[in-house]
């Protein structure tokens, strides 16, 4: 049973907070599902409609195109999935920007690796589930009652 929440921009401030937090995220494309692979999402505060990931340009991503996601957050208390177009990011500002030491630990040629390939996942429609319940639903959950009612808030449809 779906619910939609009239609180979505809660639950995608706790999205965006928690993907902070821990930016690892399964990255598959929409024609090879199956080839899910994990990935560090490379976030920009100032842009919350893109994320974008560095790969090599062997990896199967390196097809672009539709994608989905799919994230669970550090403490397992929100979880989300969510669909995008992958397409090559070519700014040099934009990789300066992401560029890490923790990226490098993969491309230690640097920047200018050969195989390098900065991806942007211009993101769409998501849905989102808070596993923070209160004290009473898990009293609830816990005498066995419906609590079906009490998740309303806590799942969204929505377009990040």
């Amino acid at each position: 049973m779906k619910y939609k929440s009239g609180n979505a921009d809660e639950l995608k401030h706790k999205f965006w907070n928690a993907l902070a937090d821990s930016p690892f995220v399964f990255v598959a494309l929409e024609n090879m599902p199956g080839e899910a692979v994990p990935m560090t999402a490379q976030l920009d505060k100032d842009a919350d409609s893109a994320i974008w990931f560095f790969t090599s340009k062997g990896s199967h991503l390196a097809q672009l195109g539709s994608a989905h996601c799919i994230f669970t957050g550090k403490g397992h208390d929100l979880f989300a999935h969510f669909n995008g177009t992958l397409s090559i990011e070519s700014s040099r500002e934009r990789l300066d920007k992401q560029w890490s030491n923790f990226v490098e630990a993969w491309f230690p040629r640097g920047k200018s690796d050969p195989n390098l390939l900065m991806l942007r996942m211009d993101l769409g429609e998501a849905e989102i589930w808070s596993g923070d319940l209160s004290l009473l639903t898990t009293a609830k959950m816990a005498l066995g009652m419906d609590v079906r009612q009490d998740a309303t808030d806590k799942h969204t449809e929505t377009t990040l």
